[in-house]
Parts: C-alpha cells; structure tokens; sequence
C-alpha cells in the first residue's frame, strides 16, 4: 500500500484544485494587506474580523480540495477513498500552513488577537469545509461538490453569529471574558468536524459494489 501511495503523489497533485486554492490563496493575503496597503491601523475588534474574513475565504478554497471529477472512475480501485483524500490534504496542508502563517505576519501586530486562537478558529473552518465536501461525497454521487459547499459555508458564516445561543456564542470579540470559554467550544466543534469528515471518508458499500458490477 505504501508504494501505491507513492506512486499517486504525482497524479493527485496534478489534479489537486489549483486555481480555486491560488484565488483563495491571493485574495486572503490582499484582504490580511490591506490595513498595511492604506496606511490603516484598525482597532483590535476591526483586525479580529479581518482575520476571520481570511479564514473563511481560506477554507473556502479548500471547499473544492476534494472534487474529483474522476470520481466514478476511481471508485474500484484499490486504494480506499480515505487515503485518496488524505493525500490530497497532506499535499495542500503545508502550503495552507504557511499561507496561514503569511496571513498572521502581514496582519497588524498591534491589534492582532492571540495567534493560537485565531489559528484554531481558522482551523476549525477549514475542517469544516473538508468535512463538508466529504459528507456531500458520501450521501450524493457528486463528483464536485465545491460550490454546493462554498454556498453551505458563506449561509453558515452569516446565520451561525445570529443564531448560535448566548451561552454558545463562538465569535466574540478578544477582550471578552467569555473569550477563554469560546475557544474552548472552538476546540470542540474542530474535534467535532474533524470526525464527521473521517465517518464520511470511506464509500457506501453498497454504492461501490453497484459500481463495480
């Protein structure tokens, strides 16, 4: 299995979603730029929402990380679909880790909240996304299921703050006492994804014995 592995690094990074990654990838930095670009220098509130804008179009981008349009033709093969998606995130997962780490350098030091929180609120939504596509993976026969997702996932993005409970509540703002106990829920919801996207890795049975026959 190893060495099948192996020999699907260069076909899977050969039809990875480049230009959905590079545009999410350019616009982050553009948006995390322009307090720089215009002389601004936006208060702490202002820069914390700039940087979860940033995550978001970050996990935007890996929406499309797992659209296949080789889908039904990959199916019987022997590599499981979990290692075939796994790749496909371990490929893209340095290259996010230091478009992340450009992201938070280019962003303004002196309103910028704590690294580690914000990276965890930022990792949350990409798992999130990653989650996504893999459950529309398993439930449908979609081969790409990116833009069914980026849809979920901007809805989610503007219904998620109106609707989350008040003891719930995920986005507040750093100087918050209730900052501690949302990233504590931040933690959970990564877990939580992070999960959901591994039940949803493999194929239905049934859905690949019918294709293989």
């Amino acid at each position: 299995m190893r060495g099948v592995t192996r020999a699907l690094v260069v076909p899977v990074w050969r039809t990875l979603p480049w230009p959905a990654l590079a545009a999410a990838g350019a616009l982050g930095l553009l948006a995390a730029a322009t307090p720089a670009l215009t002389g601004a220098e936006p208060a702490p509130w202002q820069t914390l929402v700039l940087l979860r804008g940033v995550a978001l179009i970050g996990a935007l981008g890996l929406a499309f990380l797992l659209d296949d349009p080789a889908r039904h033709l990959t199916t019987p093969v022997p590599v499981p679909r979990p290692l075939r998606q796994a790749l496909r995130v371990a490929l893209v997962a340095p290259l996010a880790a230091l478009w992340w780490t450009a992201v938070l350098l280019i962003a303004p030091s002196a309103s910028r909240p704590p690294a580690g929180d914000i990276t965890l609120e930022a990792a949350a939504v990409g798992v999130l996304a990653l989650a996504a596509a893999a459950t529309a993976i398993r439930l449908t026969d979609e081969a790409r299921p990116g833009p069914a997702v980026v849809a979920a996932l901007l809805l989610a993005a503007v219904a998620a703050p109106l609707l989350a409970p008040e003891g719930w509540a995920l986005f507040v703002p750093a100087e918050d006492p209730r900052w501690s106990d949302a990233h504590d829920r931040w933690a959970v919801l990564l877990t939580a994804v992070a999960v959901a996207w591994a039940v949803c890795g493999p194929e239905p049975v049934g859905r690949r014995g019918g294709r293989v026959r």
